[in-house]
């Protein structure tokens, strides 16, 4: 059952480099262009799961429950890891994908990113991780705080994504001249069209819905989640210890192996190296990265979609403290570079 992981990481990864779904732009356009388009996409990716984790879990497949919400790490380790993640170019998938594409600067941040998640989960940050994640409330989730029914919230999530997608698509969208295509059919659709976000999203959504039962049937009782298994591949690489190699990790190794081949397929794969100073922030982007996740929790991923969809508050708290460290990070290193090249400037130096 462990191949699964594989599988279901490989279809995760061809379908967010074909797609072009990194969370990373969704939280720095709602700042930098004042733009929902790609957040809206992700809590359709949410929406989606939602309705068929909650089914899975009143037909008895999983068994969804609660444990208590740990505040002050989920709002550090998110504000530091939405932060961290402009930093490195992407979020932890983005990331992933991007290294398959040949980015080098992502290849320095997924290893700092696994490194340091190692580091904060079960090396000498340990301890600042279990200290942190010590300080809980007792009510883990949304609908026991409220005392509702679950699906009071999932029917306000979808009524709410679809909404929102709508006002998206029903929009006017400017007109971007294409080259005519080059190839047909199936090649076309899978390699060469441009996938629609909202789209892209709906698939990711069931592809994380499909993760549940299948992590569930190796024991590992939980869906998609990237930190934990980069954090045992770092620890798996130093110890030797086969018993870290689960489901989790080889669904990051095929969330790889899938990227690679959407990237070799459609001509997008090639090897870029940047400058030094990209590689400097992609390495304190990438440890950023880590020891947020840690911390909180979770990624864009762990908290971002599939927290989310369970209603806890680790999962939207931790989404919402993410895109404030986004923003943070965006005004800091996007912000200036933007307003320097504005028409009519002339940039320092030249």
């Amino acid at each position: 059952m462990l191949i699964s992981g594989l599988l279901i990481g490989a279809a995760l990864g061809f379908v967010l480099q074909r797609g072009r779904f990194c969370v990373t732009g969704a939280f720095r356009d709602v700042w930098i262009a004042k733009n929902t388009w790609w957040l809206s996409a992700l809590f359709v990716a949410i929406a989606v799961q939602s309705v068929g984790v909650w089914v899975l879990d009143a037909l008895g497949v999983i068994t969804l429950s609660s444990t208590g919400f740990a505040w002050l790490a989920t709002v550090l380790g998110g504000f530091v890891f939405g932060f961290g993640i402009v930093l490195a170019g992407g979020c932890a998938t983005g990331t992933y994908y991007r290294a398959a594409e040949g980015l080098v600067g992502s290849w320095f941040a997924l290893l700092f990113y696994a490194l340091f998640a190692a580091i904060s989960k079960y090396g000498p940050l340990a301890g600042t991780t279990q200290a942190l994640r010590g300080i809980t409330t007792e009510n883990g989730t949304i609908h026991e705080t409220l005392h509702v029914s679950p699906w009071i919230l999932v029917a306000l999530l979808v009524a709410v994504a679809a909404l929102w997608a709508r006002h998206h698509l029903t929009k006017p969208r400017m007109k971007v001249a294409t080259l005519p295509p080059e190839r047909t059919g199936l090649n076309h659709l899978l390699f060469e069209k441009a996938w629609n976000p909202f789209a892209t999203a709906v698939v990711i959504g069931l592809i994380a819905l499909v993760a549940w039962p299948a992590s569930w049937a190796t024991g590992r009782e939980f869906g998609l989640g990237i930190t934990g298994p980069s954090a045992n591949i770092a620890n798996y690489l130093t110890t030797g210890d086969l018993e870290l190699v689960d489901w989790g990790v080889l669904l990051v190794v095929g969330i790889l192996v899938g990227s690679f081949v959407a990237a070799a397929g459609s001509g997008e794969f090639k090897l870029r190296v940047p400058d030094a100073q990209t590689i400097v922030r992609s390495i304190a982007g990438g440890a950023l990265m880590g020891i947020g996740a840690a911390w909180a929790g979770g990624c864009t991923i762990g908290n971002g979609l599939v927290e989310t969809s369970m209603f806890s508050w680790q999962g939207w708290i931790g989404l919402g403290a993410m895109i404030l460290g986004t923003g943070a990070a965006a005004k800091i290193f996007i912000a200036p570079r933007k307003k320097s090249a504005a028409p009519g400037r002339v940039p320092a130096g030249v």
